[in-house]
């Protein structure tokens, strides 16, 4: 009888297996998405759901940034992104192993970091993976570590929390597209956030986890002080994509959050034990009435109706 492998040696073998695997099926899904991408280039709608495709971004991002990369001018093809994870999802990463851009990416994750750095497009490609909790004091000095130029090709806010504030906070950086997200639950006609907290963190904050960022009104309420319109959301109700001024071009069409904002479908409310409780609709806003928000249009803080 042949001796049994140990266990180490199976488990070893197993972990080569599976990630050879997943790295087919990323190869696949991005063959899939360059295909994706070229079928798209002739649709010249200037509505931003009408290119979404996912390859490797949460939702349809990948097809809406490839769209905006073709209509805005872009000098410099680098990319600055925080709250990214493990990188697995995330907006930048199609641009990056597709269209050759450097990336600078965030998390407050040490693991998520270290998963980045092993991963094969980390050696192919200028990417660097920066470990830090972000805020609106330290986001300048982390920005200042990528190297690139003031004049970034994309910025992508997602940090669940202070998204607005840090925004808000960066001032030598111009990127000429911003997305960042927004909670859809604050609805379109609000000009409110969260209000800041260096140590904010969403599941702590309240129990619902739906008490976070800003509303999409707040959002464009910011960009047009830095000079940036509003071009268009996803159909998800979770991105605002944001142009600089001075690079609008006929292939984009100006929105109002109403025109942009989308109710959200998807649902991560919790109850008090912190088992999920399926929220949607009106119940969610519900379930963090009374909670403050600042609004930013009048410096007021008040508490969510």
């Amino acid at each position: 009888m042949a001796p049994r492998q140990p266990f180490f040696a199976k488990w070893g073998e197993a972990r080569v297996k599976t990630r050879r695997l997943n790295e087919e099926l990323d190869l696949l899904r991005f063959n899939q998405g360059v295909i994706l991408s070229k079928l798209d280039a002739g649709n010249t709608s200037p509505r931003l759901a009408d290119h979404e495709f996912k390859v490797f971004s949460q939702w349809g991002e990948d097809g809406i940034l490839q769209f905006l990369t073709r209509v805005v001018p872009i000098a410099q093809r680098t990319f600055i992104e925080f709250g990214v994870e493990d990188f697995s999802e995330s907006n930048g990463r199609f641009l990056m192993q597709k269209d050759n851009w450097r990336g600078f990416v965030i998390d407050g994750s040490a693991d998520n970091v270290k998963s980045i750095r092993r991963a094969p497009y980390y050696w192919r490609h200028e990417l660097t993976a920066k470990q830090a909790f972000i805020t609106r004091e330290n986001i300048e000095g982390l920005l200042a570590e990528s190297g690139f130029e003031a004049d970034l090709g994309i910025l992508s806010i997602d940090i669940d929390g202070n998204d607005y504030h840090v925004w808000q906070a960066i001032e030598a950086f111009h990127p000429r597209i911003v997305v960042c997200e927004y909670n859809s639950v604050f609805g379109p006609a609000d000009t409110i956030t969260v209000p800041y907290q260096a140590d904010f963190q969403r599941s702590v904050a309240h129990h619902s986890n739906l008490y976070w960022g800003a509303s999409i009104g707040a959002l464009v309420h910011l960009a047009a002080t830095k000079g940036y319109s509003l071009v268009g959301g996803n159909s998800a109700g979770n991105n605002a994509f944001f142009v600089r001024n001075d690079l609008l071009s006929g292939g984009l069409a100006v929105c109002t959050p109403s025109e942009a904002h989308e109710i959200s479908r998807y649902r991560e409310s919790r109850d008090a034990e912190g088992k999920a409780n399926w929220l949607s609709g009106d119940a969610r806003r519900r379930a963090i009435a009374g909670l403050p928000v600042l609004d930013v249009a009048t410096g007021d803080t008040r508490t969510l109706e």
